[in-house]
């Protein structure tokens, strides 16, 4: 007879054991591997259908979209038309680059609007910016001015029901008087507005160490690409797990560093074609980061 007490007895033993298995519970609850799209910019406008249908069939659950434009909207499709052929392949986009360069630069607010209806449309979690152009970041007021008006688009993307996130390349490390440009985009943009997507290879790449910045700044990187750089080369990319950054310290500190999403994203130097690329990264990831 299982009595009250035993029902406990036993549930207690079974949850211990599985805490004692550190694999097993950290499987419940892995990170879904997902794709920045412009990864696979050559084949996309070429047929979104069956180049989506590859990257579901290759593990990712997640992707990031790219290229809208008022005129153009994605790759010819527009938004509805995307989320269906997404939701076909059971992909989820939780995050987007949107240009916002008019807003940024004049405060013309027509691409955020535009760039907001396409995100609550996908079902969007973040709208992400992805880009300074060079003669708008040359001083310590040119990123202030840029923080004040991710503030501001913030505002509007909250009031909408949706986050935005900023995306770093390394001209943000560029110190101004003494300051980065990030520092300055961090310091002066409201933490419970504006988050970041922190592009593992570009911080690399610009000499400093993201776990610094976890540690410095936790919670604040919401989203992360995870691109390798080629050990030959570092002004290529590579398959992760074949190239020169080691994912593994950074992964630990997920928490601190307040990651939700991340995304696999390579520009150039394919093993072969893109797509056996994006696969040899999800199957790495799988087996060795998550």
């Amino acid at each position: 007879m299982v009595t009250r007490r035993n029902f406990i007895i036993n549930t207690s033993l079974a949850a211990t054991a599985v805490l004692a298995l550190p694999s097993l519970a950290f499987s419940m609850n892995k990170k879904e591997i997902g794709l920045q799209l412009y990864t696979l910019r050559e084949e996309l406008p070429k047929n979104v259908k069956e180049t989506l249908e590859k990257v579901a069939a290759s593990g990712y659950k997640n992707v990031e979209t790219y290229g809208f434009s008022i005129k153009d909207q994605f790759w010819g499709l527009s938004p509805i038309e995307l989320k269906k052929i997404l939701d076909d392949n059971k992909l989820k986009a939780v995050s987007g680059h949107y240009n916002l360069g008019s807003y940024l630069y004049d405060g013309n607010t027509a691409e955020l609007i535009a760039a907001i209806e396409a995100v609550k449309i996908l079902k969007n979690e973040f709208l992400t910016v992805p880009w300074i152009d060079e003669p708008f970041r040359k001083s310590i007021e040119d990123y202030k001015k840029i923080a004040l008006r991710l503030n501001q688009a913030a505002k509007m993307c909250k009031e909408a029901g949706l986050k935005l996130a900023y995306h770093n390349h390394d001209f943000e490390f560029q110190k101004h008087d003494g300051i980065t440009g990030y520092e300055i985009l961090l310091n002066e943009t409201n933490k419970n507005l504006v988050y970041f997507e922190l592009d593992l290879y570009w911080v690399v790449r610009s000499g400093n160490d993201p776990l610094k910045l976890f540690k410095e700044n936790p919670g604040r990187f919401k989203m992360w690409h995870v691109k390798d750089m080629d050990k030959a080369n570092q002004a290529l990319n590579t398959e992760i797990g074949s190239g020169s950054i080691d994912f593994k310290p950074f992964f630990k500190e997920a928490k601190q560093s307040g990651m939700i999403h991340f995304f696999v994203e390579q520009e150039n130097n394919y093993a072969g074609n893109s797509f056996q690329s994006i696969k040899t990264s999800s199957d790495f990831i799988s087996k060795e980061l998550i």
